[in-house]
């Protein structure tokens, strides 16, 4: 079965702090009629730190899209390559090893893709698939590992490579002064991931199963106006509350695969905001402390969007992984309202499973 091995994450050097965010917000909105509501939501995001492509000074200036999609490909081809080399390097390959190459990013526009931009630099075969994703948002994460699945379930010698590229700064618009937009700019940071699914071998969690839900009649909740100025976010105040029709299809896909997903032993979840996690622990029947790898990235980079994921995974490695055989989900959410869903056990390489007990959750069988 295929692998999905320990990612190596990225963030750019530019800081700015939960305190550093009010502080901007009172100065450049103080005749805002609601802007004591945006500061409390802003407040109650958790993100005490974020990460971002240029100082603040510049982030806040508007030069026209035609520039900021330039900075997006030249920053994209200056800084994906480390993580890429970091990825190969963990997963124990090299790039001619790599059979398709799955780039994901919301944030900014190239054609040809990057995907053949990384191609022709970094050494990884010219019939190398591509497959570019670009309209899934947050949700890309979950997406990228689930089409690297499906790869390597169709070519199990394959091995895929997953890239996420996520500069969210670029897309502030200081025209936009909804509620929400104002919440936005307080939640999103900027960053980057690459990972590898290995065909055969590796450490990290061997994927069983995906599946992907959309909540019907929410296309417009999370979306993007395309605008002279480039892309507009629209954020619904109702995709808060989407973790409750969501949880239900984390359920079926676990009890399709025989397991309660109450019982797991590990949750890498999207994390779009602290409700989304908050509600999601309330209908999955789950303690909070199943989503510390994903309230670590909200808390220390905010919603990276489609790394988040591989964020939250890599910290569990840094935590020493799982026990063998362990059975986690992994979850992507993001614009439709889409979720993409994953089911995997944690697998050592080198290790023979059958020689390992495999772990039974106390309920389970109660």
């Amino acid at each position: 079965m295929a692998t999905l091995c320990r990612p190596t994450i990225a963030v750019p050097e530019h800081t700015i702090t939960l305190q550093d965010t009010l502080d901007l917000a009172r100065e450049v909105h103080q005749d805002h009629p609601q802007l004591e509501l945006a500061l409390r939501l802003i407040r109650n995001t958790g993100v005490e730190k974020r990460h971002l492509l240029r100082p603040i000074e510049e982030t806040l200036k508007h030069p026209g899209f035609a520039e900021r999609n330039a900075v997006y490909e030249v920053e994209a081809k200056a800084r994906v390559p480390a993580v890429v080399r970091q990825a190969l390097e963990d997963a124990e390959l090299r790039p001619k090893d790599i059979d398709v190459i799955i780039y994901v990013s919301c944030t900014g526009f190239m054609m040809p893709s990057l995907t053949a931009w990384l191609i022709n630099s970094m050494g990884f075969r010219t019939d190398c698939r591509q497959i570019p994703i670009a309209q899934l948002g947050c949700a890309a994460g979950g997406a990228a590992i689930n089409r690297a699945h499906d790869f390597c379930t169709a070519y199990p010698e394959a091995n895929a490579l997953i890239v996420a590229c996520e500069f969210c700064s670029l897309c502030y618009q200081p025209t936009d002064l909804t509620v929400g937009n104002l919440l936005s700019n307080g939640l999103f940071g900027d960053g980057l991931a690459a990972a590898v699914v290995r065909g055969r071998g590796g450490t990290g969690v061997e994927l069983e199963r995906n599946g992907a839900y959309i909540v019907p009649n929410t296309e417009d909740w999370i979306a993007y106006d395309i605008k002279a100025t480039g892309f507009h976010f629209k954020l619904d105040k109702r995709v808060p509350g989407t973790m409750e029709p969501l949880a239900p299809a984390l359920k079926q896909l676990a009890g399709s695969h025989g397991w309660d997903a109450a019982g797991l032993d590990f949750y890498i979840i999207h994390a779009g905001g602290p409700r989304i996690l908050d509600d999601l622990s309330k209908f999955l029947g789950v303690p909070p402390e199943a989503f510390r790898f994903s309230r670590a990235t909200l808390t220390e980079y905010g919603n990276i969007a489609s790394a988040v994921v591989l964020d939250a995974l890599c910290r569990m490695f840094d935590e020493g992984g799982a026990e063998e055989s362990a059975r986690g989900l992994l979850a992507g959410f993001g614009p439709g309202i889409t979720a993409e869903i994953t089911l995997g056990r944690w697998r050592t390489a080198g290790l023979d499973p059958l020689a390992v007990p495999v772990l039974t959750s106390v309920t389970e069988g109660a």
